[in-house]
């Protein structure tokens, strides 16, 4: 397994503006992913990291490619796991309060990528409600989701509610 790199400073995205506070001008209504950080999970690899093209199909493992809504159009894709990370600020500290697990196949050979954006969308949603989706990913896609989540900020890690840690340990 390839050793974990602690970036200086934090990646993950903590709320900070609120565009819903009730003015009631501009942009209320409109959804914040301030909070909402995009880890990439490869199971073949067996690592995990941070990256925020996800937040806008534009990852390090999406770049180049063409997606399909069909799997069968990506023959032999490599699995990868995006993770929706929702961060939240409580009394004692930052924690993780929602994921949203998922899957995205890729064959760089034929530059196709599958991937279903209604699951997207949906499990970012459960994220930002502080919900936990990752019960269709694999074992160890979960543990090396979990790894990660750990060694990147214990405090954060400890801090979490247990249903995220039981989700990812179990």
């Amino acid at each position: 397994m390839s050793e974990q790199k602690k970036p200086g400073g934090s990646q993950f995205n903590i709320l900070k503006n609120d565009s819903t506070d009730g003015h009631g001008g501009f942009g209320v209504g409109a959804l914040s992913l301030e909070n909402v950080t995009p880890v990439i999970i490869d199971p073949e690899d067996k690592e995990a990291f941070i990256d925020m093209g996800a937040l806008h199909a534009r990852s390090k493992v999406e770049r180049r490619l063409k997606f399909v809504q069909d799997r069968a159009e990506v023959p032999n894709g490599r699995l990868y796991w995006i993770v929706w990370v929702t961060v939240a600020k409580g009394p004692e500290g930052t924690y993780y309060a929602g994921l949203g697990g998922c899957e995205i196949r890729v064959n760089r050979e034929i530059k196709r990528g599958y991937k279903s954006m209604p699951e997207h969308v949906n499990n970012m949603d459960k994220s930002m409600k502080h919900k936990v989706a990752v019960e269709h990913m694999d074992q160890d896609s979960r543990a090396l989701l979990a790894t990660f989540l750990e060694g990147y900020d214990l405090g954060m890690w400890e801090r979490s509610p247990s249903e995220i840690q039981d989700a990812l340990k179990s």
